[in-house]
């Protein structure tokens, strides 16, 4: 007797009984597994790598960033906070020093102030370079904007520098009195925010270095 097909009496007449059988075959477990990872093998070929000096070099530009912040903010506080008043004074004049009586001390205090803010609001992009470090735009931007803002400070610093050499050295040529033997602590604190502007201006190069090689290599 056949294993497909069987007979069933009915009187005189044998009716055949076919057993039907399913013409769709389930695919084996294993096939399945093989296929599913051998798709997801090729789309990850497909997606580019993560480089990992490049997040490096995204780690290093945050971190100097938050030392920008620090030194730029520090050098504006201590420049912007800076006078003094010599405790001997006459009926029509008071000795006194202040940032606000120099123009340029003026602009040094402008100048890190706003590249101090800069740096405050580039810190999420520099975040975002960090988590996706093959990203182009937030990177471009950020040389950009650090391109401009390395002739800033370094401007500001250098026409507080210049103040701050006549306030010690005087010129005899102009008959400019140095006023540092006077108004020794104003001639510090001016002096310490011309250095601390000088270091966020080196800061500042280095950012630009940091961003043109994260552009530059692949």
């Amino acid at each position: 007797m056949d294993s497909s097909h069987s007979t069933k009496e009915t009187g005189d007449i044998p009716i055949p009984i076919t057993e039907s059988k399913s013409s769709k075959k389930t695919p084996p477990v294993a096939a399945v597994s093989r296929w599913k990872k051998a798709f997801a093998a090729k789309k990850t070929a497909h997606q580019p790598p993560v480089s990992r000096w490049k997040r490096a070099l995204g780690i290093l530009d945050f971190i100097l960033r938050i030392c920008a912040i620090a030194t730029t903010l520090a050098a504006a506080t201590a420049m912007g906070t800076t006078n003094q008043q010599l405790p001997f004074f006459t009926q029509f004049f008071q000795f006194k020093a202040d940032y606000t009586d120099l123009p340029a001390f003026t602009f040094f205090v402008i100048g890190n102030a706003m590249a101090g803010a800069y740096l405050v609001l580039s810190l999420p992009f520099s975040i975002v370079c960090i988590v996706r470090p093959h990203i182009i735009g937030a990177r471009l931007m950020l040389l950009v904007f650090d391109t401009i803002a390395v002739p800033l400070i370094t401007a500001a610093a250098s026409a507080a520098a210049s103040i701050v050499y006549l306030a010690h050295n005087g010129n005899s040529d102009a008959n400019w009195v140095a006023i540092c033997q006077q108004f020794d602590d104003f001639c510090q604190r001016v002096s310490g925010a011309v250095v601390a502007s000088y270091i966020a201006a080196l800061i500042f190069i280095f950012l630009v270095i940091v961003s043109a090689v994260a552009l530059r290599r692949k």
